[in-house]
Formats: C-alpha cells, structure tokens, sequence
C-alpha cells in the first residue's frame, strides 16, 4: 500500500479489506477494469484522500461508482463522509527511494490542500493528445505560442462553451511550461475559496507570496471570479503584478471578457487588452476523429477492444453537435453497454441508449400506441389482439406488443398486463422473455422487431 505522507493510514482502516469488499460488491469486472487503479494516500479524520493515474479514470469511478464505494468504505468507518481524489501519473517512486512528485513541486505551484479536489495539472492532456479541426486550430496554435514565447500575448484569454476543449489547452500550456517555469494553475472557485480563506487565518501575506511569486498564472473558468469587491481588488492587483514584471496570465472562461457578469470593468478591460481566443462549435469531421481517438484511448485500458463500425462512430458524431464532453459521454455509455452484455450495441440500441442526447423528433410512446403499430403490422385487429384467443395469429403479435411496451415504455409489468385485458403479469414475464429467445434465432422477428422500434421512436421504417 501507498503511504508516504506523515500519517498512519492502516490504524483502524484496513484498505485491502475495503478493496476485498469492493471487488465481491461490483465483480472482478469492474474491479480490474476501474476499482483496482485506486490507491488509498491518506486518511482523515472524516474523509480519505486517494489517487488515480489520469482524470478519465477518475471521472469514470466518479460518475459511476463513488456513492457505491463511499457506502462500502462506511461499513468500516462510520466517520468517513467523503472521498477526494487526485491525479497520480506517476504513483511509483524512483530508484533513490525519493517520491517523484518531489521533482514537479520545485517547478508547480499550488495552494495548500488546493490538491485535495485533484491536481489541476494533468499528464494525459497534452498538445499531442489534443484533437485538432477547423473550429479550434487557432485555439490551439496560439496556446502553442503562448508556450513558447510567454508574455508576448499577455494575457492570453480563451473562451468557449461547456466541454470544447479549453481547460485541456490551459493544461497543455502548463505542461509545456512547467520544465523551466513555476507554474500555478487553479480554478477561479479555488482562488476565491483560498482568498476568504486567507482572511479569515490572517494569511494575506502568504497569500499574495503564492500567487505573485510565479512565472505562469493559468485560472480556469474565470467567469466564476463573481464576489465582494475586496477580493476582485486583490485579482486586480496581483494581475498588475504579474504583468508588470513579465510573468505570463493565462485565462479560461465560457464567454468573451466584455460578456462577463458582475466583474469590474477595469478587469474585463485589462482581459481584453490581450489575446483574446474562442473555440467554435466542432464540426462533424473533428467530431468523428476525436471519438475515433477516444476509441483508441479506451482500448488501450481494457484488455477487450471496442469494436464500433464506421457506421455507428458517424451516426454518433452526426448526432451529437455541441459539446465535446457530451460526445464523449456517449461514447462512454455505448462501451459500458458493450463490456456488460459483451458485444457491440447495434444502432437500434445505440439510439436508446443515447436517447437522450440525440438531436432526433421523438413522439412520446404509450401502450396504445404500441398495440396500433403491432396490429396494423400483423394486420389483424385491435380487439382481436386483446381477446382472450390463443391462436397462434393472435398470440406472436400479442407477446411483440408486450415486449415493445416493456422496452419502450416505464410502465411496471402489473400496468402493463392491465392494458392487455387485465393480463396477469406473469404472462408479461413469459411474453418478454419468449421474444427475447425468438429474435436472437430468427432473423424475421428481429428485423421486424427494429422496424417497428424505429416507426415507435423515430417514425422511420428503415434502420439507419
């Protein structure tokens, strides 16, 4: 186990018990595929620090697993209320026994406990691994020179939507630069928060020492920067400072500096007094070529390779317009349904899955309407359909029209028997479970299977 912080992590907290625990919870799966990367670094009294190696995984275990895992760490320590993580990229130590972060804390700076969210310096986010298209070449290319030549556009302020890509380029600059540079990147909430922070414990020295004795200020999503005047007096002044001794200031928010709400005039002015850069809306060829590029990185953490066809990578990116994060959300859902039922969804699926992301017409679909589709599509009638006949016409397209509805619709298996003549739910059960079987060995039934999906969720007739 990892501990090289002053602190007995073992007393009372067994992690390789936590982790026993948490690997019969979610499965072997799950646990090699996320859970295993997890390494405990410190413990306190009412919350644990630990680390993974990148920020996707981080987010992955987040997203998915954190309340499960905060559960199950409870059962062993009541006291424990919270979890925090941060970037690890490199968790072993070097041959002289010295921790390796010893090396990036001489050249990256960052306030006290500043590293307790995650530490806002990632190696995965590089100019290399960043994806490059028309709607943010000059984005990229003036981050570039930015880091090759500071001050020289000071400040450099980049502006986009949510998800573009910016806090990445802000991250790859400080990369670039951190080797010959003291660099400290920190998000506007942060500096807010070690502001008060600072008044409060009468540390405004220290404070002002941290944030005026660096060669690179990088502050991300400065829009977030809203507050009492003292505080955007203090900005104000440590800008000036910076600037005026030739250090480099480097900005992100999700407008231009003149759009920003509740920031004094003087700050946006000297914002604007730089090099002012946005990042436009992706289109579909660097949207297609980043999920293409997240394939790969997926694969490269799991033993199983997603294989998507071309055809399934265009419908998405064609689909999902606006944001990078977004796009790669989807992608992120469609390789969870792969890895579970163990095959690639098809696009039926994929459309359910991504349901509510696609920019697609949906009608909303009831029972009624699933019973009408059915019926017109066996050509028989409503009535027939719902009468208490067990002939073989009737009985198939009863039991499609049971699994439609219970695919298709929230409604429980009682309300679903209901509405085919007070059913008892059972015959749901074995009609469900009976086309289940029948469209994995008969290609007919699958066929017809997707056109009726399609006409109830797209009103298409053709899978796309």
């Amino acid at each position: 186990m990892k501990n090289n912080l002053n602190v007995d992590i073992t007393k009372n907290f067994n992690w390789e018990i936590i982790q026993k625990e948490l690997r019969h919870q979610f499965g072997n799966e799950i646990y090699e595929s996320w859970l295993k990367k997890i390494v405990l670094e410190e413990k306190y009294a009412n919350y644990i620090l630990v680390s993974v190696s990148t920020r996707f995984i981080r987010d992955w275990i987040v997203s998915r697993y954190l309340d499960q895992i905060l559960g199950t760490i409870k059962k062993f320590n009541k006291e424990i209320i919270r979890v925090e993580f941060k970037i690890d990229n490199k968790p072993d130590e070097n041959k002289n026994g010295n921790n390796v972060h010893e090396k990036l804390d001489n050249k990256i700076s960052f306030i006290k406990d500043a590293f307790l969210q995650y530490n806002r310096i990632d190696q995965n986010k590089s100019f290399t691994s960043f994806v490059i298209g028309e709607s943010n070449k000059l984005a990229f290319e003036a981050s570039k020179k930015v880091s090759e030549n500071i001050s020289h556009y000071n400040p450099f302020y980049l502006y986009a939507g949510v998800g573009m890509g910016k806090t990445h380029l802000l991250n790859a600059i400080g990369l670039e630069l951190k080797n010959n540079k003291k660099v400290t990147f920190i998000s506007a909430e942060r500096f807010m928060y070690q502001f008060v922070k600072s008044i409060k414990s009468n540390e405004m020295v220290k404070f002002k020492d941290n944030f005026r004795n660096t060669d690179v200020l990088i502050i991300d999503d400065i829009q977030f920067m809203t507050g009492k005047e003292a505080m955007q007096e203090e900005f104000f002044h440590t800008f000036n400072s910076l600037i005026d001794k030739g250090s480099q200031v480097i900005l992100s928010a999700d407008r231009p500096p003149n759009k920003l709400i509740k920031i004094q005039e003087r700050i946006k002015s000297r914002f604007s007094g730089g090099l002012v850069v946005d990042i436009h809306s992706p289109e579909h060829e660097l949207r297609l070529k980043i999920l293409k590029t997240k394939v790969d990185e997926l694969d490269l953490l799991n033993q199983e390779k997603l294989k998507l066809s071309e055809d399934i990578l265009k419908f998405i990116s064609s689909e999902i317009r606006n944001s990078i994060r977004e796009l790669i959300g989807a992608l992120n859902r469609v390789a969870s349904f792969s890895r579970i039922y163990n095959r690639v969804p098809n696009l039926n699926e994929i459309k359910i899955i991504l349901k509510d992301l696609l920019n697609i017409n949906e009608t909303k679909i009831t029972i009624d309407n699933i019973q009408t589709l059915v019926c017109k599509y066996f050509k028989i009638s409503k009535n027939e359909m719902l009468s208490s006949r067990r002939s073989r016409y009737l009985v198939r397209p009863r039991q499609v029209a049971i699994y439609l509805s219970k695919i298709l619709t929230t409604k429980s298996l009682p309300e679903i028997g209901r509405e085919f003549s007070n059913r008892d739910h059972t015959t749901v059960i074995h009609s469900v479970k009976t086309i289940e079987k029948l469209k994995n060995e008969n290609t007919e039934i699958s066929n017809g299977l997707n056109y009726l999906k399609n006409q109830l969720l797209y009103k298409k007739e053709n899978e796309i």
